[in-house]
């Protein structure tokens, strides 16, 4: 199972070195209209995280913060009358852009329920279902190359104050789904990280392969991440539930390894669409039972007298449907750790978090860029970018809305960033 090993390695590998966070963002441009509020549970009255924005019939989105905070950019161009909310689990809603151009704005989403009218009856074997939603992945996915404008931010806390943010505006080169042999590219065409907002006590730590590697968890493409080789052998599959999705019924798919394989695996749930086996959303985390090889596979670099234990992972990746064709939208993937120094009596925890929304798409003139321009899976996105203050840093691009507290952090240290 040494290929297994090596196949989930690409996903997180964190080297123990220094990193850091980021100034303020751009709150408004003459050539576009920023639109910001926040997204609940109509009736809870429950913030909802990782909620869709967009723009209808346009590429154009953005994705709620852990807070249910969004802030949306709209090119004037555009024209636009409405704006588009949608959650798994939740009914979409549309809102006049009239009604969400004042302060402290709230848009409250139904859940949804599922009807039994127009559900497509399949054979009850979830394994089964799930082989067939990645045989069809040539059916139901991009045929056709497409260039997508990505923000991505990667932030690393310890306990729990930020000790890093490092974010970037990105141009990316996304491969037909047919064209398995032909790898996707990033390049940064943007960025940005602080200098200092705390420093850790004793370790330093650092994200390699930053949006590189959460372009390899798109798992529709790269399905070798989660089943080596379509090899289901290794899994428990069962169907635990329905859900509505985008006013789609969507099968819910839990998968976990079996109890005889000792390699870390994944385990999760996967979301497929009824009636044409599209998969829509995929969580999953690593079975962390087996606590020093799944720490081998995080680790590429540790200081000597540091045991460094995983404690919790969670990778989501969701994909948006347009015309009957499927593409990848949103990914966050998430890593908890302690790390234990000899002759020490309390731990250090730290948690790594990343996540890349796609903000735009474009499928007129898509050139893929050269290699050597491209974002390396070795790389380390705070030493590629460069540390400066700008009123007007994101202009028209779209963003993932901070944290209250991290929006703390950037006005407490974001003056010690100005250039002369």
């Amino acid at each position: 199972m040494r290929t297994l090993k090596e196949t989930i390695r690409k996903m997180s590998l964190l080297t123990m070195l220094i990193i850091f966070l980021s100034p303020a963002m751009a709150q408004n441009g003459s050539s576009f209209t920023t639109i910001s509020g926040k997204l609940k549970d109509a009736k809870t009255n429950e913030d909802l995280f990782f909620a869709y924005v967009t723009v209808p019939d346009s590429h154009i989105g953005t994705v709620t913060n852990s807070e249910g905070y969004f802030t949306l950019k709209i090119n004037n161009n555009l024209n636009p009358t409405e704006i588009e909310f949608s959650h798994l689990g939740y009914k979409d809603k549309r809102v006049p852009i009239s009604n969400l151009m004042g302060n402290n704005v709230e848009v409250a989403l139904e859940p949804s329920s599922i009807s039994i009218d127009g559900i497509t009856v399949r054979p009850a074997d979830p394994r089964k279902l799930v082989s067939d939603a990645f045989k069809k992945v040539n059916e139901n996915y991009s045929k056709q190359a497409n260039m997508l404008t990505g923000f991505y931010r990667e932030t690393i806390k310890q306990r729990w104050r930020y000790i890093s943010i490092s974010e970037a505006v990105l141009d990316i080169y996304k491969a037909p789904y047919t064209a398995f042999t032909r790898s996707d590219r990033v390049k940064i065409f943007k960025g940005r990280k602080s200098t200092n907002v705390k420093k850790a006590d004793t370790l330093a730590v650092k994200l390699q392969g930053g949006p590189r590697v959460s372009l390899l968890l798109d798992v529709v493409k790269n399905n070798e991440l989660l089943f080596i080789e379509n090899n289901f052998d290794y899994y428990e599959f069962t169907l635990e539930d329905m859900v509505t999705i985008d006013e789609k019924i969507n099968y819910v798919i839990k998968f976990e390894q079996k109890s005889h394989i000792r390699t870390p695996l994944y385990y999760g749930k996967l979301y497929i669409d009824t009636e044409n086996l599209a998969i829509t959303n995929a969580q999953f985390s690593l079975n962390l039972e087996n606590e020093d090889e799944a720490a081998n596979l995080f680790v590429l670099r540790k200081p000597r007298g540091v045991k460094f234990t995983p404690t919790s992972t969670s990778y989501y990746v969701n994909y948006v449907e347009h015309d009957g064709v499927y593409y990848l939208n949103y990914v966050r993937n998430e890593l908890s750790f302690k790390a234990n120094w000899k002759r020490r009596i309390f731990n250090s925890n730290y948690s790594v978090t990343a996540e890349l929304a796609i903000t735009d798409r474009s499928f007129k003139d898509v050139d893929r860029f050269p290699y050597r321009e491209s974002f390396k899976e070795r790389d380390i996105l705070s030493d590629a970018v460069e540390s400066f203050n700008d009123e007007d840093f994101w202009g028209e691009h779209n963003y993932i809305r901070p944290e209250e507290s991290i929006e703390r952090a950037i006005e407490r240290y974001g003056k010690r960033l100005m250039r002369d």
